[in-house]
């Protein structure tokens, strides 16, 4: 009997996935707040419970490793390069204050809690830059698992819920400006989704802000991940490590992504298209990674992320409040 070759023998995977994934992107629309990435991430747990036929798993880990990558690059046609000179030098001040917060508070309280190096690295960036897709681009180069994948999405998650009621009533308590609120907001909540709801719940001119200063903010993933490439590179002592190899270079085709929308290369009708693609992809790979997930050990070892995440969440979140006060912002 002829072997299947390799695209054939990913079709089942695959198929598998994109099925669970389509009823999570649905859901997700009509469910921003929750949003079709942790849809997908959840239904894919589910799934998991069902003690599926092997041909499967090639198609699976295809569409948690190399789908993601692709999601990245097509998301980078939602990005203007112009927008970082909008935000102003003020608001950069902030963010790379609130970078620094973030990885500090990994780096410390995740060895404290006597958590991975990936898991700690990954729910410092998904708190640092922009949450779970931050984390989708970071996962490949640092060559973090599927269990550390789905603890820090999961983390990140539960404090994106928290950030949409907390902040805007935080925010008339301190009595913030419209200005203020949108830099708090757009520096200090994870996931873009859950910056736009609390921006716009706050004011129509913080939303305005707020966003402008996310997506400015999401542009920190390329510097983050080429840096972490060469860290991981580095470390390998016992071997002569290629760089090519380990170097992310879906990063590089995000990057030409954006520069080809912020050109106008690509219309702005084609650059959507492309995007809504990516974010389908992204549910696709999260849904991939909620297959390879065993519910019980994310359950039992569950506690430590959260702790995390709500250390590097409110480092961040204090951090941005302390600068906007000292830079008479706020």
């Amino acid at each position: 009997m002829e072997k299947p070759n390799k695209t054939t023998a990913l079709i089942p995977g695959a198929l598998f996935v994109i099925i669970i994934a389509i009823p999570a992107w649905w859901l997700g629309k009509l469910m921003p707040l929750i949003g079709g990435p942790v849809l997908g991430i959840l239904f894919g747990i589910v799934a998991a419970c069902w003690h599926r036929p092997a041909i499967m798993e090639q198609g699976i880990l295809f569409s948690s490793k190399k789908v993601l990558q692709a999601a990245i690059i097509l998301l980078g046609f939602e990005m203007n390069l112009f927008n970082i000179l909008k935000v102003g030098s003020q608001s950069l001040t902030i963010m790379i204050c609130t970078l620094s917060a973030a990885f500090i508070t990994a780096y410390i309280a995740g060895r404290y809690l006597k958590l991975d190096t990936n898991t700690r690295t990954l729910i410092g960036v998904g708190t640092a830059i922009c949450g779970g897709s931050a984390i989708a681009a970071t996962a490949p180069v640092i060559s973090a698992n599927d269990k550390e994948i789905a603890y820090s999405i999961s983390t990140i998650f539960l404090f994106n819920i928290v950030a949409v009621f907390l902040f805007p009533f935080l925010g008339h308590l301190f009595q913030m400006s419209d200005i203020g609120f949108g830099i708090w907001a757009g520096t200090a909540i994870n996931d873009t989704s859950s910056v736009v709801a609390a921006g716009y719940t706050y004011s129509s001119n913080a939303g305005d802000y707020a966003t402008i200063v996310k997506l400015t903010r999401t542009l920190m993933i390329i510097p983050i991940t080429l840096s972490l490439a060469i860290m991981t590179a580095s470390k390998n002592t016992e071997t002569k490590v290629n760089l090519a190899k380990v170097f992310p270079w879906f990063v590089l085709g995000f990057l030409a992504a954006s520069l080809l929308s912020t050109t106008g290369t690509v219309s702005p009708a084609i650059g959507k298209l492309l995007t809504q693609f990516g974010k389908f992809f992204i549910i696709v790979a999260m849904t991939a990674i909620g297959l390879n997930t065993n519910l019980k050990q994310l359950i039992n070892n569950g506690f430590k992320p959260i702790a995390l995440g709500l250390l590097c969440w409110a480092a961040v979140a204090v951090t941005s409040l302390a600068i906007q006060h000292y830079l008479h912002i706020w």
